[in-house]
């Protein structure tokens, strides 16, 4: 293989090795209590990116919707991400409506666009996550998130390393605020998926298609791990 081929694209959605597959994705979750299952945060809880030859359009949050709704055909599925949402906008704005959905699952993915702003203000990002942790958790809904990806290895990514100390503290924030409300925690900072040239959509912000496939999976190994120590 040249050393110039993207790694993906060896592959498709059918014998890429970073996936497990709908059978046993199905599998690992089977006999999940959740019945009520909601995604908040930004874009990448919206499920925005490039397509991918060989994979799905899907984004990774409806990817584990579906395997959820194999395993509990009753799930009810909620998902408010926003393109561009702030912490501050989640909270403020799609929090209350994912309260009164009332899921016994949640994921939470904001904080991103916070790092873009000009008035940047690291204290109010904690807060905020922390804000919207805590009135999930108190919901009595199982609470799951993940870190960014260290994605400035590659090539394509140099214009925006300036971003990844920011990235980094963001990462930091979500697992300090995750370990404190006992969320599920997906890791991605040192994901192998972090390498492969294609990873990342036109603008260099979002995952594609084959990204978004990869996150599901690992969602739902991380959400089976939890299922275990039950």
């Amino acid at each position: 293989m040249s050393s110039t081929t993207p790694l993906s694209a060896q592959f498709t959605e059918a014998d890429d090795p970073l996936l497990i597959s709908p059978d046993e994705a199905v599998a690992v979750l089977r006999g999940a209590p959740w019945q009520r299952f909601a995604v908040l945060g930004d874009s990448i809880a919206a499920g925005t990116g490039d397509p991918s030859p060989g994979y799905a359009s899907t984004g990774w949050a409806d990817r584990v919707a579906a395997t959820l709704s194999a395993v509990n055909p009753a799930l009810a599925y909620r998902n408010t991400g926003r393109i561009g949402a702030t912490s501050t906008q989640v909270r403020e704005r799609q929090l209350p409506e994912i309260l009164e959905f009332a899921p016994d699952l949640v994921h939470v993915s904001c904080g991103g666009n916070d790092l873009f702003e000009a008035g940047y203000e690291p204290d109010r990002l904690r807060d905020n996550l922390s804000a919207i942790f805590a009135a999930l958790a108190e919901s009595g809904a199982q609470v799951s998130t993940f870190t960014m990806a260290d994605v400035w290895g590659i090539e394509r990514m140099a214009p925006m390393r300036a971003m990844q100390p920011r990235m980094t503290a963001l990462n930091d924030v979500i697992r300090s605020v995750a370990a404190e409300y006992d969320a599920v925690l997906t890791e991605f900072w040192e994901h192998p998926v972090r390498t492969r040239a294609d990873l990342m959509s036109a603008d260099l912000i979002h995952f594609t298609m084959s990204g978004h496939a990869v996150v599901a999976s690992e969602v739902v190994r991380a959400l089976a791990g939890r299922l275990r120590r039950a």
